[in-house]
């Protein structure tokens, strides 16, 4: 049987908030058989639980994050990235501020935490949501789709224009039948351009943005030192947003996703147009009369460790 996940002991880490700027502490906690992905803000008064779901998805524009009765939290999409691939279906989240600590930008210091804390089965079967039917959603060049496939599979391609981004990779497909989420993805750091940082952080946005957490480009090339951590890591980066962003529906997904110059907004839609057609999906579990898809069984086997960043 595949079995739910969660972790075997209580994780900590502290950083700075991309947009705030300011310092944040998070504390990972196991969680028992069906609770599922919950966040909370434990900076108020009675504390705000704010539980993964598409519907509470606020803040697109630069970041995923949830809001409940005027209560956010905000760039969940690194952690909840590393939470998929890691296989974990059941964990409480405390932050005392409204985002997620950006770390280095990328998913890899959550996939440290979570390895550090140590990973334990659950004796319940795990849930995925299995889709049916193709669903889609276009938005004028942009395009997100979802079809069945079985397994997990994601095809990405951007358009920026710009020679520092142009002269990488534009385009990758990964599939867990046969690549690493630790090896291959979680490490592919969020990226920026200069003049759009410096008109966020003269806006209050980005205001914890670096080198230290991101990769910025000026007008024609990579300003980071050290360079890229892989060849086509820009696209790579939008993979690891998009593992996270479709992570919010609750399950993990046996599905092929095709996406064109997407982000946030057009994630979150995808899930609520597959949501509302309940023809279009089902929940699914596996015993050992009924074998999993190779990639499922590849990827929670996965020991790949996280390379030094």
């Amino acid at each position: 049987m595949i079995r739910q996940r969660t972790l075997k002991s209580v994780v900590t880490a502290t950083g700075v908030g991309l947009h705030g700027g300011r310092k944040v502490n998070l504390v990972l906690r196991p969680a028992n058989v069906d609770t599922g992905i919950i966040f909370y803000r434990v900076d108020v008064k009675p504390a705000v639980e704010l539980p993964v779901d598409p519907y509470s998805v606020c803040d697109t524009r630069l970041c995923s994050g949830l809001e409940k009765n005027g209560h956010k939290v905000g760039t969940i999409e690194h952690l909840m990235s590393a939470l998929a691939g890691l296989g974990i279906d059941n964990l409480h989240i405390e932050v005392d501020a409204p985002e997620i600590p950006i770390l280095d930008g990328s998913a890899g210091p959550f996939v440290f935490l979570l390895q550090s804390a140590g990973i334990v089965e659950q004796p319940a079967p795990k849930k995925f949501l299995r889709v049916k039917k193709t669903v889609e959603y276009r938005e004028e060049d942009k395009l997100v789709r979802l079809s069945p496939y079985d397994g997990f599979r994601l095809q990405f391609s951007i358009i920026f224009n710009h020679p520092a981004v142009d002269s990488t990779s534009t385009e990758v497909e990964i599939d867990f039948a046969k690549d690493s989420y630790v090896r291959d993805v979680s490490r592919a750091r969020t990226f920026g351009f200069m003049q759009d940082v410096e008109f966020m952080q003269a806006n209050g946005l980005a205001l914890g943005g670096s080198l230290e957490n991101a990769i910025v480009v000026d007008e024609h090339r990579v300003l980071n030192a050290e360079g890229l951590r892989y060849a086509d890591e820009f696209v790579k980066h939008k993979v690891l947003d998009a593992i996270g962003d479709l992570y919010i529906c609750g399950h993990p997904l046996l599905a092929a996703y095709t996406a064109h110059k997407a982000g946030h907004a057009l994630n979150n839609r995808l899930l609520r147009i597959l949501l509302e057609d309940s023809t279009a999906w089902e929940i699914v579990s596996f015993d050992d009369k009924k074998p999993a898809p190779a990639a499922v069984v590849r990827q929670l086997a996965d020991e790949s460790p996280l390379l030094a960043f």
